[in-house]
């Protein structure tokens, strides 16, 4: 495994783009956030808030993951204060699953992170995403808070 983290071109940024705000409104409808017919027009306006000059939009780092010249997926690091980031977003693209990108993704964006001048790093995890809720336990996060609900 050669992974290696490529600032994301514009084309690469596109197909990103496309995908994610798709997934974004089916994860926020899977937490039950969001209603189906509100989904996608949230979606795109929370991409047109964080993102507004696409992948040149500045303090975001937009990489490809890749394992020598294979794209596996993407990662997407935010710095949010002088010291702090955040991770808004990883994908490994299916078929790329369970073979250890994530995790190698995951160690690669701390150096990026620590380049950059960053101590901390935080994310958010769908409750129902245990898979990378192992992985992210696994690297060192720790819960920092929780909502929960239930259903009535």
């Amino acid at each position: 495994m050669d992974i290696n983290l490529q600032k994301m071109n514009a084309v690469e940024f596109q197909q990103y783009h496309s995908y994610a705000i798709k997934n974004f409104a089916n994860e926020q409808m899977k937490s039950g956030n969001w209603e189906q017919h509100e989904a996608m027009i949230k979606a795109k306006q929370e991409y047109e808030k964080l993102l507004p000059a696409g992948e040149k939009t500045v303090h975001n780092y937009l990489f490809t993951i890749r394992d020598g010249d294979q794209e596996v997926g993407m990662i997407w690091l935010t710095q949010r204060t002088n010291e702090k980031g955040f991770i808004y977003d990883i994908n490994i693209w299916k078929g790329n699953q369970g073979k250890g990108y994530g995790k190698q993704a995951m160690k690669e964006i701390e150096t990026v992170a620590k380049k950059i001048g960053l101590v901390s790093i935080g994310l958010h995890v769908f409750g129902h995403n245990k898979i990378a809720w192992s992985l992210y336990e696994k690297l060192g996060y720790i819960e920092t808070n929780i909502n929960m609900e239930k259903m009535l």
